[in-house]
């Protein structure tokens, strides 16, 4: 029975290692060959540094993995954050490049590791869904716009330029597309199409690469290939061009925490429906260690591909160790690779669209309107500028974020009062959180709904609604009881939250000299224990 069909079974990392993980990683290693080639050209790397990046990563990440499903190697979006961190730094595909590639994997693994070594791995949640959604959506049309000119065929052609611009250019000169290319592209394409149709675990991409391949050799296909591919196995490496280090701090730890959201989607889903724990600060670890293994064997950055991990689960893998079958594979497959060499690009780019298309979800940004208008806005901000900042499209993650939390600390200093007259009693309830940024303002609004004149001299402040009281927020209420004093006016406060019983309770005890005939207006059984109620205040 598969694992989604049986919730009841025990959990797959009470599994041994078996058969059904050979069978499962192996199937994920046919699809990972073909579609690492494709992810490292996304990534601006000749194709064959994907095989690299797909042979010690997943083996090094099944050593410390919680998740026994999630399948590491290349991936589209973190190839594009690749791509647009070294863009402005070397040639595409130059020696210096290729180097830089390998040392941004070692900053994006240390930092992983760091990250999840420290337990931090909360830091990866201040990235909203909004922001994510608008980040995906800007990214998902930045890569399917690179692969038009290779689509067709006009790869050579396409006058220098953005991302974006090409595109264009290649769709306005239909006249000069080449027709073998569109063929490939359109035959792949289906073939991908037809076999997730058919079963989840029909390899639509090694049939495509392998129909390719055959056609490419038996009928001299004379457009763009993949050229030279060296066989044989990566060398380790550490002489990575070190003085660029300061530059790929700063994109090297936002990939990093990009890349993670994927791997934690995929594997907090999958833990769910098969009702396993998952440790995410464990799995931050095996994510870096990967890394650090795709920089020091010539990669590039990597994480956890949903597509790969589905194909996993559904294959019936048991343990974490699928995955390192999976780098086993790819690594037999390393001597071997020079057969890939006539492969067209065509296909390649073929590959890449069918796993980016779907990403493309401009309704699920629209659908967020009638929720709330300022995460739509911080949605939509987040894609226009991935398209415009292309290719520094980290650039854009992180305005999404700083406008994202900007907004939240907006909201959240502006707390709301719900207020009633009862009798004498003027009732007063406050909502939202009070800390150093909202006091000011709940003060002022306090202190307005005071009464005047003959009105009620005595107010009741209902705390409940308080999410949280820092020692700014307490000591905004003292203000509040001293002013009120002053007019006349008694303050007792009601219902405080048992998180802030000991803050507030300290504040009104120190914040201002007490005596026993000027005894401050606050209910001391709520707020301190009855044996120091007893004391004396000095």
């Amino acid at each position: 029975m598969s694992p989604s069909t049986n919730p009841g079974r025990a959990g797959p990392r009470a599994q041994r290692f078996s058969i059904r993980d050979v069978v499962a990683g192996a199937s994920v290693g046919l699809v990972l060959i073909p579609q690492s080639m494709a992810y490292a050209d996304l990534a601006g790397l000749p194709a064959h540094y994907g095989l690299y990046a797909s042979a010690l990563p997943p083996l090094a990440a099944a050593f410390f993995a919680s998740s026994p499903y999630l399948q590491t190697g290349p991936v589209a979006l973190t190839a594009l954050l690749t791509l647009g961190a070294l863009t402005p730094l070397a040639a595409v595909g130059s020696p210096e490049y290729i180097g830089l590639a390998a040392l941004l994997a070692l900053v994006v693994g240390l930092a992983r590791v760091l990250v999840g070594v420290l337990k931090a791995g909360g830091v990866a949640y201040m990235m909203s869904q909004p922001v994510l959604m608008g980040f995906t959506a800007g990214a998902a049309i930045l890569i399917l716009s690179s692969q038009v000119p290779a689509a067709v065929g006009l790869s050579a052609m396409a006058p220098p330029g953005g991302v974006l611009q090409r595109a264009g250019w290649s769709l306005a000169h239909v006249g000069d597309w080449e027709l073998a290319a569109v063929v490939l592209t359109v035959g792949t394409l289906g073939i991908i199409s037809l076999g997730r149709r058919i079963h989840p675990l029909v390899p639509g991409v090694l049939i495509a690469t392998v129909a390719a391949l055959l056609y490419s050799t038996l009928a001299g296909y004379g457009g763009a290939v993949v050229g030279e591919v060296p066989a044989g196995l990566p060398s380790l490496r550490v002489g990575q061009p070190w003085r660029a280090l300061p530059v790929l701090v700063v994109p090297g730890v936002v990939i990093a925490l990009v890349g993670f959201a994927e791997a934690a989607s995929i594997s907090r889903t999958f833990a769910a429906q098969d009702r396993f724990r998952w440790d995410p600060h464990r799995e931050f670890v095996s994510q870096g260690i990967a890394n650090l293994a795709s920089g020091l064997s010539g990669g590039f950055p990597v994480g956890g591909s949903f597509s790969r991990s589905s194909i996993n689960r559904i294959a019936g893998a048991r343990t974490r160790w699928s995955g390192a079958v999976t780098g086993l594979m790819v690594v037999a497959f390393l001597p071997f690779a020079s057969v890939l060499a006539p492969l067209p690009r065509a296909v390649l780019s073929a590959i890449i669209v069918a796993a980016v298309f779907r990403l493309v979800r401009l309704r699920a940004m629209v659908e967020l309107w009638p929720l709330s208008k300022p995460q739509t806005a911080t949605a939509w901000t987040t894609f226009g500028l991935t398209l415009l900042l292309a290719p520094r499209v980290d650039q854009a993650i992180l305005v999404g974020v700083l406008l994202s939390l900007g907004i939240h600390a907006w909201r959240e200093m502006s707390p709301r009062c719900e207020s009633w007259v009862d009798g004498d009693v003027l009732h007063i309830r406050p909502q939202g959180v009070l800390w150093f940024g909202s006091a000011a303002a709940l003060e002022e609004e306090l202190l307005a709904l005071l009464p005047l004149g003959d009105g009620p001299n005595s107010v009741q402040l209902h705390l409940r609604g308080l999410g949280r009281i820092d020692l700014s927020g307490a000591l905004g209420l003292l203000q509040i009881v001293e002013d009120a004093e002053a007019a006349g006016v008694t303050v007792q406060f009601r219902e405080v939250p048992s998180h802030a019983e000991r803050i507030m309770g300290r504040v009104f005890r120190h914040g201002a000299p007490l005596t026993s005939t000027d005894p401050r207006p606050v209910p001391r059984g709520d707020l301190e224990d009855p044996d120091e109620a007893q004391e004396s205040p000095s």
